[in-house]
């Protein structure tokens, strides 16, 4: 359903009289497009103290293909070349409170430069559990960096990126993701990134070539956008649905060259079939199936939870089990898991939804670090916020309304979005993403 107050505030009187009653002014959201595969600007690269990171990281901020600058432009600049789209401040060198002047000293002079949709990337590492001087510092960014997500505006994102002191290289993925437009409605979020080598990329176009990939739930909506993009990342994609949807099921996998696959994910064989499906194993599995049934708690009757929790969570459960068992999931490979935002700060009459999203959270801060160990696959999860389907176009106006504004970017996100959060897990050079959980809600006011 389109966005009606966004279209009105990308006019001239649209702005101004959303100025005079002090409504929000969202701004319309850079996303990836043939036209448009990078952002639009230079990337300025400042470093407050001294790096932990080495002399790795300009390589890798070379790889995303932005033009990288250390010269600061001020806020007197306003030439559209001279605006970086993206800033980069290395604050993995930040050990000590007073250590946090200088990352307040680098963004203050230019943080208004920063072009509409740019970027602003923190990195910092892990905290210590030795240091406890270290990790009040290095835990002070999130802070800094999830109240800056909220003042900055004009569609730009801010991010903290935690690495393991030594190397940037396991952030070149997460680095191309983050200053791109395929983040466009992820922010706020802090992504903290284990040691692991990447994989190699042979084509950056196509990250996914030769690797398959199963989406459940992809007749429609998300799943079947997720199926989209990482089609035309290279991946061969197999579209899972229940047999009542086959109908739409086969309309995207046709639309995509992709193999429609009808089978309800709760059927107690659904692993071996999938297993029949893919020979030759898979690469990357992404549990997107989800249901809601919708009543408080008092007024829910015993059926409604259940089958809430079977299809969102205990299917999940098993099919992930049985398909590492067997060795279905290859090695190298990646699973993603749906959860949202209701999971993490509730939701009024989904206790069972949410309920069933924070199990999916659990599961995947669970099994990431043994999957990583035993079977070399890695376990993250997105949880969406607000996003543009059909299942919000049937929430009432001012409900949808209050969704759609109640974000730092003040608009809902689109299918595409997740879609895009999804296709960087599953990429070869995302190893060091595991354990993950990535809110793609535009950095929404409810929950952390």
């Amino acid at each position: 359903m389109a966005d009606h107050y966004l279209r009105l505030t990308g006019t001239a009187p649209g702005r101004f009289l959303t100025r005079r009653l002090g409504l929000p002014q969202p701004a319309r959201l850079r996303r990836l497009t043939p036209g448009t595969p990078s952002l639009d600007g230079p990337l300025l690269h400042l470093t407050a103290g001294e790096s932990a990171l080495g002399d790795t990281l300009g390589p890798v901020l070379a790889a995303t293909g932005l033009k990288t600058t250390k010269k600061a432009t001020g806020p007197e600049a306003t030439g559209r070349a001279d605006r970086p789209a993206g800033i980069v401040v290395d604050a993995s060198g930040v050990t000590t409170a007073a250590g946090l002047r200088d990352v307040h000293a680098l963004l203050h002079p230019v943080v208004r430069s920063l072009a509409p949709c740019g970027r602003i990337v923190v990195l910092g590492t892990p905290p210590s559990a030795d240091d406890h001087h270290q990790a009040a510092a290095q835990q002070a960014l999130e802070g800094f960096v999830r109240s800056l997500g909220k003042e900055i505006g004009r569609g730009a994102t801010a991010q903290l990126l935690r690495i393991v002191p030594g190397s940037a290289v396991p952030a070149e993925s997460t680095l191309r993701f983050l200053l791109s437009p395929r983040s466009a409605y992820v922010s706020g979020q802090v992504v903290e990134l284990s040691d692991a080598a990447p994989d190699p990329v042979a084509d950056w176009t196509a990250p996914l070539a030769g690797r398959t990939a199963l989406v459940t739930g992809a007749a429609r909506g998300i799943g079947a956008s997720v199926a989209a993009v990482l089609a035309r990342d290279g991946a061969r994609v197999i579209c899972l649905d229940v047999p009542q949807a086959e109908d739409d099921l086969n309309r995207t996998a046709d639309g995509l060259g992709a193999t429609a696959l009808p089978l309800d994910i709760t059927a107690p064989d659904a692993a071996e079939r999938i297993t029949e499906a893919v020979p030759d194993g898979l690469d990357v599995l992404v549990h997107n199936a989800g249901i809601t049934r919708d009543r408080r708690l008092a007024n829910m009757p015993a059926e409604r939870w259940a089958q809430v929790v079977e299809v969102n969570l205990d299917s999940v459960l098993r099919t992930t089990d049985a398909l590492l068992e067997s060795g279905t999931v290859n090695r190298g490979g990646r699973i993603v898991a749906t959860a949202s935002i209701a999971g993490i700060a509730g939701n009024d009459g989904q206790t069972n939804y949410a309920a069933s999203k924070a199990g999916v959270i659990g599961l995947v801060r669970s099994l990431a670090p043994r999957a990583a160990a035993d079977h070399g696959v890695t376990v993250n999860a997105v949880a969406p916020g607000f996003i543009e389907t059909k299942m919000t176009a049937a929430v009432p106006l001012f409900i949808r309304e209050a969704g759609r504004r109640m974000n730092s970017l003040s608009q809902g996100g689109l299918p595409v979005d997740v879609a895009e959060t999804i296709a960087w897990f599953a990429q070869p050079a995302s190893t060091a993403v595991n354990g993950q959980v990535v809110r793609v809600c535009g950095q929404s006011l409810l929950g952390a």
